[in-house]
């Protein structure tokens, strides 16, 4: 659960077809060429987590609306979001996100009821009983005012300590409360609403270590004694202090085997070009072997707005432009578009790709830029080539690489005006260094 406030520094390591029913996912495109529709096509949901404060840029909203099948409000449904003052209730930057959401054919998982984190100071200050009929008003009175919106609420996050202790974490409700409380509120959730699944979300719990087994034996617990806990949240945060671990479709697969669905909620994972996306490939090829695995929620949509954007961890980059990480998440669920001949569609104009001469260690691509149904008078295009490829020569653009090497971002060069359906080039060399696969190419934007 990635807080506003908190830095990357704080955190280390930072089958939908069950007895209950399917889970019925909207696509909002073919299912070969998207992330939530590919994800869809193969009984599972690609999620983002989203800030209610960008949903007026058209760019961030043209990809969510594309791209992803479900939402996580980023901080909009947290304690001191809803309920900064004591029963009185503010929920007008959550419910545009739950709007946006659901205009769009898409799901929503509800983000948070009960953690130690972003907690008003009111919270804080009560004791024992004042403290109980909080939460429980807290979590009654936000699940009432979103039922049937919601497909799975997280209901109580992070409750154990990092470490080797397997111990509870302190808060004001483990202190003042004990161990019951995580039970009381599963409990009044379930009361509150009978038709959204109830989680347990936490992370450094992506492999088997002491914090993992004491989750595990808390919902092995609560399976056999019917406290009402319907899947687990894995927030998996990884980069290299802690990468993904090679246990990690083992793990999901010991509490899946609890009766439980198993999420991956916040999905990132620093790094760029091929390494960033093995890892990305490794995350989605875990739970698609995972029949309870209902699905992934990568933490934020353009690198700029993630929580730790200078490990530049998610899928898409500051302008939108596909990575090489999310051509290998399409691949993995089974899509096709991202990589040579694909492209990207963002605002006016459009990218397309081609090679046009080959030799034995290198090939020539070209990209054509094309207007919308409007005039442009710049655009910018992302292509990512694949390690240890490189590119040695361009024309007709700007380009600009980032620290990898593996992306460059190309700018018009003096063929940035284009008039409606108007069309230009640029180009570029790519040394193989033995591998001959197709750039990426990400999506054409304008400003």
């Amino acid at each position: 659960m990635r807080s506003r406030s908190r830095r990357a520094f704080t955190l280390v390591s930072a089958g939908l077809l069950t007895a209950a029913g399917v889970l019925s996912l909207a696509g909002t495109a073919d299912a070969a060429t998207t992330l939530g529709a590919s994800a869809a096509a193969k009984g599972r949901y690609f999620g983002a987590a989203v800030a209610a404060n960008h949903l007026g840029e058209s760019a961030y909203a043209s990809t969510l609306d594309t791209e992803f099948n479900m939402v996580t409000p980023e901080n909009e449904m947290k304690w001191d979001a809803v309920e900064a003052s004591r029963n009185s209730f503010n929920f007008g930057s959550a419910d545009q996100i739950v709007s946006h959401a659901q205009g769009k054919g898409m799901k929503v998982r509800g983000h948070t009821l009960v953690w130690y984190s972003q907690l008003p100071g009111w919270v804080g200050g009560l004791g024992a009983d004042d403290l109980r009929s909080a939460m429980n008003n807290h979590i009654t009175k936000v699940m009432d005012h979103y039922k049937g919106k919601i497909y799975a609420w997280d209901v109580v996050n992070e409750a154990y300590q990092d470490g080797g202790s397997g111990a509870r974490r302190s808060s004001p409700f483990q202190d003042k409360l004990g161990s019951g409380y995580i039970e009381e509120a599963f409990r009044t959730a379930r009361a509150a609403d009978s038709g959204a699944k109830l989680c347990y979300n936490d992370y450094n719990t992506d492999g088997q270590n002491a914090k993992s087994n004491a989750v595990y034996a808390m919902v092995k617990d609560f399976k056999q004694r019917g406290v009402p806990i319907d899947c687990v949240g894995f927030q998996s945060h990884f980069n290299s202090n802690s990468p993904v671990p090679a246990d990690y479709q083992a793990n999901l697969q010991r509490f899946a085997d609890l009766g439980v669905d198993v999420q991956v909620t916040e999905l990132d994972i620093e790094g760029s070009g091929s390494a960033q996306a093995a890892n990305y490939t490794k995350v989605v090829n875990a739970c698609l072997a995972v029949t309870r695995c209902a699905g992934m929620t990568v933490w934020g949509i353009p690198d700029k707005y993630s929580w730790r954007s200078s490990g530049t961890p998610l899928l898409f980059d500051d302008n939108y432009g596909k990575k090489a990480a999310y051509t290998a998440v399409l691949t993995a669920l089974g899509g096709t578009g991202g990589g040579g001949g694909g492209g990207g569609t963002s605002g006016s104009c459009t990218a397309t790709y081609s090679t046009t001469t080959t030799w034995g260690d290198r090939f020539n691509g070209q990209v054509t830029v094309k207007a919308g149904s409007s005039a442009i008078s710049n655009w910018t295009v992302p292509v990512t080539v694949t390690s240890p490829q490189k590119i040695t020569t361009t024309w007709n653009g700007t380009p600009s690489w980032d620290g990898s090497g593996n992306v460059m971002t190309m700018k018009s060069n003096g063929n940035g005006n284009l008039a409606a359906g108007a069309s230009t080039s640029f180009g570029f060399t790519v040394m193989t260094n033995g591998n001959t696969s197709a750039p990426a190419i990400g999506a054409c934007t304008t400003s």
